[in-house]
């Protein structure tokens, strides 16, 4: 296979897999948004952990479903939460894919989510300084840190042991990896 064969099929994959993440969150919009949010997009966060270049198409995936918000902070800080917390996961996932490293994987966006998105609408939304309103602030991040964990270690974890097994996957996996 040529190299500009390969770069199509990760650019391929990366907008199939934005639009899946863009279809979930806008179709299950009323548990997508808000303050106490359960994504099932979210579950997809997983895949970097496999395949590195994925990242980008949740963070494509992530803004557009993001832009139905009509607020600029979440669409910018929302879509980069997910952006950062898809490239630690693929960091993580280069490093090990034992079931310690799957469980550390998830926290990533269970972590960048509740500290961002909290922050995003405790002052996009609310209007309030996270600085001078802390708890309100937890709050936020403890709900939506919360609907990430449920989507995550519920969910993907055991997605992320069920997949490789999987020869769909692992031809997918070794595809998208070349």
């Amino acid at each position: 296979m040529n190299k500009s064969r390969i770069s199509t099929y990760k650019l391929s994959s990366a907008a199939i897999l934005a639009a899946l993440y863009a279809v979930l969150t806008v179709g299950l919009a009323p548990i997508s948004y808000g303050a106490v949010q359960f994504r099932v997009s979210e579950l997809l966060c997983i895949l970097p952990f496999f395949v590195p270049s994925s990242a980008w198409g949740l963070f494509a995936g992530c803004f557009l479903a993001n832009l139905f918000t009509g607020n600029i902070f979440d669409i910018i800080f929302g879509s980069l939460a997910t952006l950062g917390a898809a490239l630690m996961t693929a960091y993580i996932g280069k490093r090990g894919r034992g079931l310690v490293h799957a469980a550390l994987a998830c926290f990533m966006p269970v972590i960048f989510n509740a500290l961002i998105v909290g922050a995003v609408i405790t002052t996009a939304y609310d209007g309030l300084s996270i600085i001078a309103h802390p708890l309100v602030f937890l709050s936020y991040a403890g709900s939506v840190g919360f609907g990430e964990a449920v989507i995550l270690y519920v969910l993907g974890l055991p997605l992320s042991r069920w997949l490789p097994k999987q020869k769909f996957f692992a031809d997918f996996v070794a595809r998208a990896n070349k």
